[in-house]
Formats: C-alpha cells, sequence, structure tokens
C-alpha cells in the first residue's frame, strides 16, 4: 500500500469516527449546527446594547437639537424626576392592562380553535387572527385613528343611532383598545399552540374520574396553557411598553428613546 493510499485511508477513518460521534450525540450535532448563525446573532445583539448604552450618556442640546457626544449622567438623573416617573407609571399600566385584556379574549378564542372548531372552521379563523398581520403597524394604527377620532366612524354611527357623538381619540381608553387588537394575535397563537399539545386522554380521564367541565378546565386546561399565557404575555407586555402611539407620543416611555434615536440618526 502506497503512502497516498495510507493517508487516504486515514483520512476516510477519521471523517467515519466524526460522522458516528454526531450521529450518537444529536445534541452536539444540534450545537455545531446552530451555533455560527446564534453567534452572529448575539454578537449583533450585544453590539446594539452597547450602542444605546453609550447614546444614553450622551445628551441633546437643547437650541440646536444635535447631539453633544460628551459623558454625562444627567439622562439617569432626569428618569426620577416626578415628569418621567408618572411616564413610566402610566406606560407600565397600559401594558399591563393591555396584556390582561388580550389574554381574557384569547384563552376562550384560542380553546375553540383548538378544541373545539372543525378543521376548516380553524382554518378561517387562524386566516381571521394572521390577516390583519399583513398591514403595517402604522396602517392598523391610524386606521384606529380614523374610527375613534371626532367626527370618526364610531361617531358617526352612534350619532345616527340617537346615542350622541364621541370623541375618544388619542385617551388612555383609545390607547387600550388599539394595543389591545395590534398585539391580540401575539397572545392567541402562543396559547393555541399550548391548548393543541393536550393530550384527549387527559381530559377524559378527568371527565371518567368525575370533574365537571369547570373543573377540568381549571385544574387541567389552565395549568397546561400556562406556558402559551406565558410566551403571549412577554410580547404583548414588551410591546405595548415600547411601541409610542402616535399622537400621544409626549405621555408615553417610550418618547425620549424614539428623540434621542431620532436625533441619533439625523447626526450620523
Amino acid at each position: 500500500m502506497t503512502a497516498t493510499a495510507v493517508r487516504e485511508d486515514r483520512t476516510v477513518s477519521g471523517e467515519a469516527r466524526v460522522s458516528a460521534a454526531l450521529w450518537r450525540r444529536a445534541w452536539l450535532r444540534a450545537t455545531l449546527t446552530l451555533s455560527p448563525p446564534l453567534a452572529w446573532f448575539l454578537v449583533i445583539y450585544l453590539a446594539s446594547l452597547v450602542v444605546m448604552l453609550a447614546t444614553s450618556f450622551w445628551t441633546v442640546n437643547p437650541f440646536t437639537n444635535s447631539l453633544v457626544h460628551t459623558w454625562s449622567l444627567a439622562n439617569f438623573q432626569q428618569i426620577f424626576t416626578s415628569t418621567y416617573l408618572t411616564i413610566i407609571a402610566r406606560t407600565v399600566i397600559m401594558a399591563a392592562v393591555v396584556t390582561v385584556t388580550d389574554a381574557v379574549v384569547a384563552v376562550p378564542f384560542a380553546y375553540y380553535m383548538a378544541r373545539v372548531a372543525t378543521p376548516r372552521g380553524r382554518q378561517a379563523l387562524f386566516i381571521a387572527v394572521l390577516l390583519p398581520l399583513w398591514a403595517s403597524y402604522l396602517a392598523r394604527v391610524y386606521a384606529w385613528i380614523v374610527i375613534l377620532q371626532k367626527g370618526g366612524t364610531l361617531s358617526w354611527t352612534l350619532s345616527k343611532l340617537g346615542l350622541g357623538a364621541v370623541n375618544i381619540g388619542y385617551t388612555n381608553t383609545a390607547m387600550w383598545l388599539v394595543f389591545s387588537y395590534i398585539w391580540l394575535p401575539f397572545m392567541i397563537v402562543p396559547i393555541y399552540a399550548a391548548l393543541e399539545r393536550i393530550p384527549d386522554s387527559l381530559l377524559e380521564a378527568s371527565g371518567d374520574l368525575g370533574a365537571r367541565n369547570w373543573r377540568t378546565i381549571r385544574s387541567v386546561v389552565l395549568p397546561l396553557a400556562l406556558p402559551g399565557v406565558a410566551a403571549g404575555s412577554i410580547f404583548t407586555t414588551l410591546s405595548s411598553r415600547t411601541s409610542p402611539p402616535p399622537g400621544a407620543r409626549p405621555t408615553w416611555a417610550a418618547a425620549p428613546v424614539a428623540t434621542l434615536f431620532d436625533v441619533v440618526s439625523r447626526e450620523t
């Protein structure tokens, strides 16, 4: 056997050992596959956080509205003033109310989709839930502005019914309605996924043990649906806190951040 053949045989045997090791260890195969994209994503995410942290130490010139690249703790000191504490409290309360509202609406809706609806009805409900996501965030928000503002669709309809015109545009009630509508699909989908994975045998066993429908829902369905509720609540809460509603930005926590990044983007 020549030296070249020996080297080729060793290369083949080494590749076989590596392949066998990867075949026996599924976790190692998944780690090697996902590590490069996850590492790149982590670098981008950490770089964004570093940039955000750096800009938090900069200030904005109140006269020229230009970014001043000098290190200062003025922004952190300003957070603890009464004005900003009020804004933060209003934003957190709104996010909590929106999350609770979406959870109350999404749980029975997702349960009907997962356990009651026919396959064709389930597909129709999925389309109804996901179709609004095809439109942009601003398009959906401004559509609600047209509905809720003075002289809008809601006011016109109520006046025609003799109930009197209303103007709730840009109020906290309007923000609650709009945010609840916008983030509702992101609450329904994870709850549906959690409910769909519940084995039918658990529900049948609960019924065989004498549990009524409400007891089964309370003791079996809701505990198993909690991971989906938690996932939807995380997304809904964070989205409600970080999405400034058009027309009312000065009173929400995302407004100062949006203003600062607008200045940073113009400076860079």
